[in-house]
């Protein structure tokens, strides 16, 4: 009899964590960031690194036909987490300062993904300002190599120089992916030349802090 009620509080006490905090989604990033530490191969910073996912039964919409979308911004949490630990980024970063901040993220989708598929999500760094890092992400399905969705964060640097920390992880090693050619001598430090789609995308956002500063404060009184 006292077996059955330990087991009954057992399972309650699961059954409420699980009502009150997202159990699967923190053991999730626990082994992303376990296995992009001590598993996986340390990449360059300006090399590109894979994660896969498959659209489970939790991740889909009302219709039960296709991943919600908002999943895929959550699914970038997992992707920026084996990016950080096998690039050092992060460490970097509370090295020289206090840490980074999601500061602004657009999403393209293209093809929706089905219940049940594996996808894999590719990150990289496209360009960095002084106090951004601006990251690009892809949504591909391995089965046929199209790209579902495409995203593009901005990483906001609190307290450091994005300029310091990315220059500091190009003096360490040699970039191992990518177009960089043998022979070829490159500048380490050049910054790229800001893509244009991300030059857009920061005028939008300039348009809209410029609106957001001119509507004036809505107050209540009781």
């Amino acid at each position: 009899m006292t077996a059955c009620w330990v087991l009954t509080g057992i399972f309650g006490g699961v059954v409420l964590l699980y009502g009150l905090i997202e159990i699967h989604y923190f053991l999730r990033m626990f082994f992303t960031v376990f296995f992009a530490r001590f598993c996986k191969k340390k990449v360059h910073i300006l090399d590109e690194t894979t994660i896969y996912g498959i659209c489970t039964t939790t991740d889909v919409d009302t219709l039960l036909y296709h991943m919600n979308n908002a999943r895929y911004l959550r699914e970038l949490d997992f992707a920026r987490a084996d990016f950080y630990e096998r690039t050092s980024l992060y460490r970097e970063i509370c090295s020289q300062g206090s840490g980074v901040v999601q500061g602004a993220a657009t999403i393209r989708y293209r093809r929706f993904v089905k219940p049940l598929t594996i996808f894999k999500i590719t990150s990289k760094i496209i360009y960095w300002d002084e106090k951004s890092v601006f990251m690009e992400h892809r949504f591909i399905t391995p089965n046929d190599g199209f790209i579902r969705a495409i995203a593009i964060c901005r990483q906001r640097l609190l307290d450091c120089s994005a300029e310091a920390v990315i220059g500091s992880l190009m003096e360490r090693g040699v970039k191992q992916t990518g177009n960089v050619e043998a022979g070829v001598i490159q500048t380490p430090h050049v910054r790229p030349e800001i893509p244009p789609e991300v030059a857009r995308w920061l005028e939008s956002n300039e348009i809209s802090s410029a609106l957001l500063r001119q509507t004036p404060a809505v107050t209540t009184t009781c």
